[in-house]
């Protein structure tokens, strides 16, 4: 079993982000939704710096980032774009704060991975950090010391809380493919050395040392094994997505006591099934890998897909709701 295999991890969570601009109505609606793994709600319909890519860049030390008209670039000395994107972090913590007082359990805090963020954050000459092997190395090194003051200031504000961390890295596939377009979009970067990449996601999960680490993608392929051997205690991933060549990859990854975030409950508006509905298919996994029906509960936490920001704020709650419903429907009917 891996080392965090005694953290109980609840058994339904968001994954990050959430509709709308009000951070306390958003911190309302997740702490009422998952009463025992809630979640630090992130809006990007703020704008620029409530993104995935500039709230995290706001996070970074000694490492300051601009809005550009393709996106994020690196620059010299911190401006308005990195203090926005401190300012709403620090509003989000508010409200967070507000609704988790007294709070003692499993809190999910979320953060872009190393390889995403390199694959997204320009250099001063245009192309993305991922050109760079130094640059890569850099900014993983200000990614990690960012992580540990903004775990230390949630430990601060929510001291009961047992912090999960998670790391986003819906690029990650694409960067060990070389499949990362360059700025002129007629070549890709090459793709990263595999013990780099575990390299430099090791050092990252390493931040976090008192608490587990989960590693979210919601692309296809997603590197399981690779996940694990940097440190994951958990894989977040899209279940639709999966296919039978993850099977052996999903089977050893349960066995070895690394937990399942299972995104199973649609993230845009649509009809809802039933809650025993939306857990079919991870029975129908269970059943062909031969894994114990008993161990389901203990090995996988329900989750939307990712993208609720793009849902209704109503569709949002009922979709969260549904997440609860459904891990209980696994829970007494593992089988």
């Amino acid at each position: 079993m891996s080392e965090n295999s005694e953290f109980r991890f609840g058994a339904a969570t968001g994954v990050g982000s959430m509709p709308g601009e009000d951070a306390r109505e958003a911190a309302k609606t997740v702490i009422g939704s998952f009463e025992d793994f809630p979640f630090l709600p992130e809006l990007p319909a703020r704008g620029p710096g409530a993104d995935m890519i500039g709230r995290t860049a706001g996070m970074l030390v000694d490492l300051y980032a601009r809005v550009e008209p393709s996106g994020w670039r690196i620059s010299d000395r911190p401006g308005r774009d990195s203090r926005r994107a401190r300012s709403w972090l620090g509003e989000d913590l508010d409200a967070l704060e507000e609704f988790t007082q007294d709070y003692e359990g499993p809190l999910k805090v979320q953060a872009v991975g190393p390889w995403t963020l390199a694959a997204a954050l320009e250099l001063r000459n245009g192309e993305v950090a991922l050109s760079d092997a130094g640059a890569c190395r850099d900014l993983a090194g200000s990614l990690g010391e960012g992580l540990r003051l903004h775990l230390d200031e949630v430990r601060r504000r929510i001291p009961g809380a047992r912090i999960v961390l998670q790391l986003d890295e819906p690029s990650l596939t694409s960067v060990l493919r070389g499949q990362v377009r360059t700025a002129s979009g007629y070549r890709t970067h090459r793709a990263v050395d595999r013990q780099v990449v575990e390299a430099a996601l090791r050092d990252v999960v390493g931040v976090h040392a008192d608490g587990p680490v989960v590693v979210h993608s919601c692309a296809p392929d997603v590197p399981f094994a690779l996940l694990r051997r940097a440190g994951a205690a958990a894989v977040s991933f899209d279940f639709s997505l999966l296919t039978e060549r993850d099977d052996d990859a999903i089977g050893e990854a349960v066995e070895g006591g690394t937990r399942l975030f299972a995104g199973v409950v649609a993230s845009t508006d649509a009809p809802l099934s039933d809650p025993a509905g939306s857990v079919m298919g991870v029975r129908t996994l269970w059943r062909r890998l031969g894994l114990n029906p008993g161990l389901l509960a203990e090995a996988v936490t329900l989750t939307p897909t990712c993208g609720l920001a793009g849902a209704s704020p109503d569709f949002a709650r009922k979709a969260l709701a549904h997440c609860v419903r459904a891990a209980r429907s696994l829970a007494d009917n593992p089988e």
